[in-house]
Parts: C-alpha cells; sequence; structure tokens
C-alpha cells in the first residue's frame, strides 16, 4: 500500500516549492515580468507602426528611421552595461528608476514631434530604460525562485524575450485605433502597475558606494561608444548602401576597434562590466555563439514572411499582425510544456535544443516553396512549427548559459547574453535586410534580361508592367533563397551541439534531490 503522506508529497511537490518564497516576492517578480513584457511589445510596435508615427509628425524616411536606431542603441547599451550597477545601488532601486524613465519618456514622447533632436534623446534614453529591464528578468528568476521551478521561470523569460517580437505587431494594430500617440501610451498603464509591484515586492539590497571607487569609466566610455557606433552602423547600413557609405564604413570600423579596446581594458579591470574569464566556460560560450543564430532564425522567419505577405498580397499591418498571433499565442500552450520537459532529469536538453532547431528547419524549408498564390493560410503550419520550436530553443539555451555559475556571476552571465541578444536581433535585420535586396535584385535582372526582347518593340505601359512583374517575382524567389539559407544555419548549429556543450541538470534543492 502507497503512504499517504509520501503519495500527497510528490504531488504537491511544485506548490510546495513555490511556498519557498512569500507572496511579496512573488509581486516584485510579477513586477519585473511586467516591466519587460511592455517595454519589449512597446519597442517592436513602435517599429510596425513606423509609417504612421512619421505620418503624424511630418517625418521623411530618411528622419523616421533614426527614431528607431536612437532607441535600439540605447537598448542595447543598457542591456549590456546597466548589470554592472546592481550590487553597487541594489536590484531594486535600478529597477524603479529604469521603470520610472520609461514611463516619464513615454508620457512625453508625443508632445515632442515639433522638437526632433528632442525627440531622438528622449527616444535613445527610452530605449537604455527598456534596455536594462530583460537582465534583471533574468536575474530575479535565479536568485529568487526555488530551484525545483526555476526552469519555469527561465521559460517565462524566454517566453517574453520571442513574444514580444511577434505580438508587437498586434500591439501596433490596436494602438492604431487611439491616434499615433497611442503607439506610446498604450503600455503605460502596464509599466506603472509593473512599477507599484517592483516597489513593494522586490527585497531591498544595502548600498555599496565604495564601489564607486574601482568603477570601471574607461570600459563604459569604451564599450558604450563602440556598442552605439555598431548598432546605429547596421540599422542605417542597409538605407545609406553599406560601406558605400563613409559614415557607414567609419561607423562599422570605428566601432570594431574601440570594441577590441574595450575587451582588453575588461580583461585586466578588477570590476569589469563583461567578465571574459566566464567564456572559458564552454556551456555559456556555446550558448551566446547558439543564442546569435537562433535570434537570426526567429527574427527571419517573421520579416520575411511579414514582407512577403505586404510586398507580394498587399497585406495590411492588421493582416499582418493575425499572422504574428499563429506564433505567439500557442506558446502559452508548448512553453510550459517544454518547461516541465527541460525540468526532468531524465531529458538533456541540448537534445530538445536539436529539435527545436530541426523543426525551425523544417519551418524554413517549408516556406521556402513559397510561390507568388500563396497567402496567410499557407503559413500557418509554418507559424506553429515555430510556436512549438522557439520555447524549445529558448529555455535550453538558458539553461546551457546559468547552469554551474556562482551567484555572483549572475550580473555578468545577464549582461553577456541580453547584450547578446539584443545586439543579435539588431544584426539580423540588417542581413536580412541586405541579402533580401541583393536577391531581389539579382533574381529580377535576370527575368527582365530572359523576357525583355519579347516586349521590345511594344508600349512602354507593357515594359512598366514587365518591370513591376520581374520586382514581384525577384522578391519571392528572394524570399525562397533567405528561407533556404536560415534552414542552412539551422542545420548548421545542430552540428555545433555535438561537440561544444556538455550535458547539465536542472536546478535542484538538497530536499528535492
Amino acid at each position: 500500500m502507497v503512504d499517504v503522506s509520501i503519495a500527497l508529497h510528490h504531488r504537491n511537490k511544485w506548490l510546495a516549492s513555490a511556498s519557498e518564497i512569500n507572496g511579496r516576492t512573488w509581486m516584485g517578480l510579477f513586477g519585473i515580468f511586467l516591466a519587460v513584457m511592455a517595454s519589449g511589445v512597446g519597442e517592436n510596435a513602435s517599429k510596425f507602426a513606423l509609417a504612421d508615427i512619421q505620418g503624424a509628425i511630418s517625418l521623411n524616411l530618411d528622419s523616421g528611421s533614426w527614431l528607431i536606431t536612437c532607441y535600439v542603441t540605447g537598448f542595447v547599451i543598457g542591456s549590456g552595461f546597466t548589470p554592472c550597477f546592481w550590487p553597487t545601488f541594489s536590484l531594486r532601486r535600478v529597477a524603479l528608476t529604469m521603470c520610472s524613465i520609461y514611463l516619464i519618456c513615454g508620457v512625453i514622447t508625443p508632445w515632442l514631434g515639433d522638437h526632433y533632436s528632442v525627440l531622438l534623446s528622449v527616444r535613445s534614453l527610452q530605449g537604455f530604460a527598456g534596455g536594462a529591464l530583460p537582465p534583471m528578468l533574468m536575474t530575479v528568476v535565479l536568485r529568487f525562485m526555488p530551484p525545483l521551478i526555476k526552469v519555469l521561470g527561465l521559460g517565462a523569460y524566454g517566453w517574453v524575450s520571442a513574444w514580444s517580437a511577434t505580438f508587437g505587431a498586434t500591439a501596433a494594430a490596436f494602438a492604431f485605433h487611439w491616434g499615433w500617440s497611442g503607439y506610446f501610451y498604450w503600455n503605460l498603464p502596464l509599466m506603472a502597475i509593473a512599477t507599484i509591484c517592483i516597489g513593494y515586492g522586490l527585497p531591498q539590497d544595502p548600498l555599496r558606494l565604495e564601489r564607486l571607487k574601482n568603477f570601471n569609466w574607461r570600459g563604459l566610455l569604451l564599450g558604450g561608444s563602440a556598442l552605439a557606433m555598431l548598432t546605429i552602423g547596421i540599422s542605417q547600413g542597409e538605407r545609406l548602401d553599406w560601406l558605400n557609405s563613409s559614415l557607414i564604413y567609419v561607423l562599422l570600423i570605428g566601432g570594431l576597434g574601440l570594441l577590441a579596446l574595450f575587451l582588453i581594458n575588461e580583461w585586466y579591470h578588477p570590476l569589469p562590466f563583461f567578465n571574459l574569464q566566464l567564456l572559458g566556460k564552454r556551456n555559456l560560450s556555446f550558448s551566446l555563439i547558439t543564442l546569435g543564430g537562433v535570434l537570426l532564425i526567429m527574427v527571419s522567419l517573421v520579416n520575411i514572411t511579414s514582407s512577403y505577405l505586404s510586398v507580394i498580397q498587399g497585406y495590411r499591418q492588421e493582416q499582418t499582425s493575425d499572422m504574428m498571433l499563429w506564433v505567439s499565442l500557442p506558446q502559452l500552450i508548448t512553453l510550459p510544456i517544454v518547461a516541465i520537459l527541460c525540468n526532468t532529469p531524465r531529458v538533456d536538453c541540448r537534445w530538445v535544443l536539436a529539435i527545436s532547431l530541426m523543426l525551425m528547419a523544417a519551418a524554413c524549408l517549408l516556406a521556402a516553396q513559397v510561390t507568388p498564390e500563396w497567402n496567410g493560410d499557407n503559413f500557418r503550419l509554418i507559424s506553429l512549427l515555430q510556436a512549438v520550436a522557439q520555447p524549445m530553443a529558448m529555455i535550453p539555451l538558458l539553461m546551457l548559459a546559468t547552469g554551474g555559475l556562482l551567484p555572483t556571476d549572475g550580473p555578468f552571465a545577464a549582461a553577456w547574453f541580453n547584450a547578446v541578444k539584443g545586439f543579435a536581433a539588431t544584426a539580423a535585420g540588417g542581413v536580412i535586410s541586405l541579402l533580401s535586396r541583393q536577391r531581389g535584385d539579382f533574381h529580377s535582372a535576370v527575368i527582365a534580361d530572359g523576357f525583355g526582347s519579347a516586349y521590345r518593340e511594344n508600349s512602354f505601359a507593357s515594359a512598366s508592367e514587365l518591370t513591376q512583374l520581374a520586382a514581384k517575382q525577384g522578391h519571392v524567389l528572394a524570399s525562397a533563397d533567405l528561407y533556404m539559407l536560415v534552414s542552412g544555419l539551422s542545420l548548421l548549429f545542430i552540428g555545433l551541439i555535438l561537440f561544444m556543450p556538455t550535458r547539465i541538470y536542472p536546478p535542484r534543492s538538497v530536499a528535492a534531490a
């Protein structure tokens, strides 16, 4: 006969683990989660709504593009450099400060339409505050959540990271009905609630102002300038024709030079922003490398599909957002399932990651069969494969990145992971734009050369129709090429799994082990 007390113990082990921290701390964790979600979705909503924002404040395409560039640049810098301030000022104080900055910037942004330079400065500051929040979520999960359910917390972090990109289009479509200021206002109530929860629930650490005596000012100057130059260069590269522009050339080459000096400084400084010695851990190095590749795959699938539906089928923003829901909403079901699976000691998370990459490769191979007749219905199965694959990639990567680290390594791991995540997403967008244009021009030229002679004696209208047809078909073929390229990248990282990472087990307390 089974002992009833033992059965109850096993049945309630999840609730027992959750009760290891009090409700007040849970409220603080929820506040950080809500703040990251609000800032992430808000960032992507403004990207999808850029055309409406430009029209509302009478900006041309060139001027409007800097609204996104400034925000993204601040976001990348905030992701990488704010974790170093937590031990000095406390995580709670920094979190409240960043949430307050985000709120204030969001409130005043719509009033700055006639003050372009001030508007760019405010967008940069809001991006910095928004970028400072995701590392906090990763850190509070590792620090406060009980070991048995820590993987679920990491899964929530991964879900926010992936979900914000796909849900941004839906949020933009919803905010459109409030006017252009709605793109900046709609998420502020969520951020206000998050600020209250953080202030009430997150534990307060003591000030350690003595750390300011050895503060890494040189690293902040070198690293901040390097990331800013590289992010701006990549973000504006496609618009200014990359290295054919002297500005982009200086930004990229100068940024790489400053980055090299920054890494040298970080190796020798007693209080670095990025602990380079941690890269000696194979699992962390593998996670950072693979994270960049996985984000390139995820961003590519979203961008290529959205571009195809917009250019070829003429989908509006609301219709594109409906398609993105097929990626984001199913993750509400798939993510907890994957988290529970990875939290099982018998399951090797490396092979969960391998399966996710196989699913991404399969999705890309299916999408590579695209034709001009495809519409949103043809992408449903592909979107569902993404919805399953994304949490299966992010949770194992987080486990591999954080497993075996000391508590003091938490801020460094958060800085590494989130800086790579923020920069890789920007780089992925730049790479996809460049390759899409080049492959589209190539296919259009081949089609026009092959059939142009048949229209040589026809009217100008016929020649114009041929040019439009060639450009349309060229875009379809370029999309297929990019899908194939991304599928090859997925298979490449599967090969990397075979020899680089080591087995990691889900965290357990002594009592649960």
